[in-house]
């Protein structure tokens, strides 16, 4: 039984979690280069980045929790008839899915905040 697409998706469901869960109890306090989440948009001033680091971290927890619900339905269904490497390439493209979602999102919920100033 081929465990590549649960395996992949729940590691990184996971792991998303586990991001959020601790950039939201240590946010960053102060605009940077290195840690939160980092955008043109996000890094005009520090209204926007705060509201972009709480914004994210939310819709990174929930994104995981999706990717960890997923891998366990990919469990669930007998998934064998695709092989490891398509399985590979498909959790692939959910997680790209599941990070663009994320951007998109929080672009999306700066820009109504605080407009396109």
């Amino acid at each position: 039984m081929d465990y590549a697409l649960s395996l992949t998706l729940g590691l990184t469901g996971v792991i998303f979690v586990i991001t959020a869960m601790i950039s939201r109890r240590f946010p960053p306090k102060n605009i940077n280069h290195f840690y939160g989440y980092r955008t043109k948009a996000s890094m005009k001033n520090q209204e926007r980045w705060d509201f972009a680091q709480d914004f994210s971290m939310v819709k990174m927890k929930n994104t995981g929790y999706v990717m960890i619900l997923l891998a366990v339905l990919f469990l669930i269904f007998d998934l064998d008839f695709i092989g490891a490497p398509w399985q590979v390439f498909f959790s692939i493209c959910i997680l790209l899915g599941c990070c663009v979602y994320l951007i998109f999102t929080t672009e999306k919920a700066l820009k109504e905040k605080f407009g396109k100033k």
